[in-house]
């Protein structure tokens, strides 16, 4: 399989906050992304944007300029308004958060939303919050359902949803085509250290369900800001498994860091990961 074969799109914030969009997309094109990944986080910047009516045009009119498309969202705020928390008013604004994620994937023409997979994070888990979550998912698989817009969650840091196994079993638990998985390859490396498992095996649990892959890496004890090449993750064996499994939707995230060159890393980033799709 080659590089052609699948889309490779560049995280949000593996560039300046204080670029533009027209930036943004010139940038990640010129490095040889095929598509952008919109950051929704738990910052009010971004959630910020969720009821903003000019942002959507602002977007939409730099894809129209630079002909790169937003393709995926990572919608993180729930880590800070969980579906599964203990307060009624987090809650409400958790399914409000949801509501225009899924309104602004719409507009921008994004297929995928990256769910984080927690039942709560800054609250202890328990089994009340974890069958919240539960009933609060299923609302929001029925809005996403309405909107034609395919949701996956992500393999987080926590126990809660740390391997691809464990999103499964709330995927089937719901049972909608609209509820996938959206793997990140560092944090189930890790995940698999810790139980002594093996990754392929993991992402073998998720088959016909994974709907994109995020390529991140990671060292043991440590889940973001490591640079590609610097950490354990099987790059190889991990994206040869996911290809075979079908999945054809990747997102290289990494962090944008002041004392480098953006569009360098952009491009040395796209290049070490082609590698492995052409091998």
């Amino acid at each position: 399989m080659a590089r052609s074969d699948v889309r490779l799109g560049c995280y949000e914030k593996a560039m300046p906050s204080n670029w533009t969009w027209v930036n943004k997309c010139v940038a990640a094109k010129d490095a040889g992304y095929d598509f952008i990944e919109i950051s929704i986080d738990e910052t009010d910047e971004k959630l910020a944007r969720l009821d903003d009516s000019n942002f959507a045009s602002t977007v939409l009119n730099a894809v129209k300029l630079t002909g790169m498309p937003i393709r995926t969202m990572c919608l993180s705020g729930h880590r800070k308004y969980p579906l599964g928390s203990e307060h009624p008013e987090t809650v409400i604004r958790s399914l409000d958060i949801f509501t225009k994620a899924v309104k602004l994937a719409e507009c921008l023409g994004i297929r995928i939303i990256q769910l984080a997979g927690y039942d709560v994070y800054y609250e202890d888990s328990s089994p009340i919050t974890r069958k919240r979550f539960l009933e609060n998912l299923k609302k929001c698989v029925a809005i996403a359902a309405r909107h034609g817009v395919l949701l996956g969650f992500e393999t987080m840091e926590t126990p809660f949803m740390d391997t691809v196994s464990k999103a499964m079993a709330v995927v089937r638990a719901v049972d909608s085509p609209y509820l996938n998985v959206y793997p990140d390859l560092g944090n189930c490396t890790n995940a698999a250290k810790l139980y002594r498992t093996e990754l392929v095996d993991d992402l073998h649990s998720g088959q016909g369900r994974i709907v994109a892959v995020h390529i991140k890496e990671t060292v043991v004890g440590k889940y973001r800001e490591i640079p590609f090449g610097k950490g354990h993750v099987d790059f190889k064996n991990a994206l040869k498994t996911c290809m075979d499994l079908g999945v054809r939707m990747y997102v290289a995230e990494f962090w944008y860091d002041s004392t480098t060159e953006a569009n360098d890393v952009l491009k040395s980033n796209h290049d070490f990961l082609t590698a492995y799709f052409n091998d």
